[in-house]
């Protein structure tokens, strides 16, 4: 028996090597590091990963030629022809190898699809030694680091275009700045209210709280209240020069900035959802809204009227994301759906994703590659990641608890959970699929 500070070492092999069908079994006292029994009949280690353990598969990019993947696939504008949605084989395109059950970490095999349930509660003793998973990664990325300090959920992330800091929004209240270069946590704000979403624009910052939108310019640090919203905002965009606030009372509010006075004046308010609006996006002059009452309503921006309402969703629509000429909408109903403009202007749904769990927040980007690249979070406390068009899966992220925010920056993406965690990630040059773990 070895000790390494006094505690136990769990590279221990039984001495005895017979062909006792016992010897196939791991000791479950050695596992809880209490074994006294020598020599023992069973084996003290884990059991060897299979041989094709490390097996991995390219997975295929699902466009129709090698000329379409080209970086005019980009969110907002037209051009690209997606003609091949959903076109990856399998449930939901899945095109990766799933062969491999285990991954192998310091001589330790853990379940790939087992999470340790007392490390999702923050009590697992076992910590790199146990033989589940403490939060893992497959695909083209890997974790650069977490950022801890925030006691609930993540609400809201954002990233101020040439800025060296991080705020992210959390429901314990606050307002954490970090500062890029170091990780470190560079001051917190206190806001008296529950974050609902987080957005920059410019020079501003915007923070959605409960009967108010906060505002602050962080170049001049001036700091308004942006009053009327009746709840909770949960969600934030920027359009044809207005801010749009979706509320807990189904209301839409927008605000519009005067630079001679230095705020910003109520502009509207649409009206037309039965519950809360929790998603807002912008695109291709409109406006588009999804909400608790399972609906999606789409808006234009230069009248504000209402011009077409979506119901195809049977149950809350969680996030709206505008890719080329595409609307891309998921829901607790457990699919993602993609929508397209008929002759007459309207939309129509042109392809349905199905997933196993209910969906929270969508969000797009590229790869080191330029090829796109949508991220889907589930609340079975996992990311998705899929190349579009063909919902090929080339990846997936999973946390102690459901991750609501995820946040785009330059190669790099932010997510926050329910633990109040926020993880950076980067993307690697190697696109073929890989396995990392965290303590």
């Amino acid at each position: 028996m070895d000790f390494d500070g006094g505690k136990r070492v769990f590279n221990r092999l039984g001495p005895n090597q017979q062909t006792d069908n016992r010897n196939q079994k791991v000791c479950y006292h050695w596992r809880a590091g209490n074994c006294t029994r020598f020599p023992c009949p069973f084996l003290h280690r884990e059991l060897s990963a299979p041989a094709n353990g490390t097996a991995s598969s390219k997975r295929p990019y699902g466009f129709a030629t090698d000329d379409q993947r080209s970086t005019a696939a980009r969110r907002g504008g037209g051009g690209s022809n997606f003609n091949t949605w959903g076109r990856g084989g399998g449930r939901g395109g899945n095109a990766m190898n799933n062969s491999n059950n285990n991954i192998i970490n310091r001589g330790v095999v853990a379940r790939k699809d087992k999470i340790c349930n007392f490390w999702t509660q923050g009590s697992c003793s076992f910590g790199e030694r146990c033989r589940f998973l403490h939060s893992w990664c497959t695909g083209g990325f890997a974790m650069l680091t977490q950022l801890e300090g925030h006691q609930k959920v993540v609400s809201g992330i954002a990233l101020p275009v040439g800025s060296d800091k991080l705020y992210t929004g959390s429901r314990d209240e606050t307002v954490r700045v970090w500062d890029c270069q170091s990780g470190q946590c560079a001051g917190v704000i206190n806001l008296n209210g529950e974050v609902g979403c987080m957005l920059s624009e410019g020079p501003w910052m915007f923070v959605g709280l409960p009967n108010l939108v906060k505002a602050w310019n962080v170049q001049t640090s001036a700091e308004l209240s942006l009053n009327g919203p009746v709840g909770q905002v949960y969600s934030l965009v920027v359009g044809n020069d207005l801010l749009f606030a979706g509320t807990q009372d189904g209301n839409i509010l927008a605000w519009k900035y005067n630079a001679a006075t230095n705020c910003f004046e109520p502009a509207a308010s649409l009206q037309g959802h039965t519950s809360a609006v929790v998603t807002l996006v912008v695109g291709a002059n409109r406006l588009y809204s999804g909400s608790m009452d399972k609906s999606i309503r789409v808006w234009n921006l230069e009248n504000l009227q209402c011009l077409q309402t979506l119901t195809d969703h049977n149950d809350v629509v969680m996030s709206v994301l505008c890719w080329d000429q595409f609307l891309l909408s998921c829901s607790l109903d457990k699919t993602i759906k993609v929508w397209a403009a008929t002759d007459s202007g309207n939309l129509e749904v042109t392809y349905t994703h199905s997933e196993e769990h209910g969906l929270l927040t969508l969000c797009g980007m590229h790869d080191l590659e330029s090829k796109p690249v949508l991220l889907c979070s589930c609340n079975d406390n996992t990311v998705r990641a899929y190349d579009l068009p063909s919902f090929s899966e080339r990846g997936k992220i999973c946390a102690k608890q459901e991750i609501r925010s995820i946040h785009v920056g330059p190669n790099i993406f932010f997510t926050g959970d329910g633990t109040g965690e926020v993880r950076v990630w980067q993307w690697l040059a190697d696109q073929s699929a890989t396995t990392t773990t965290a303590a």
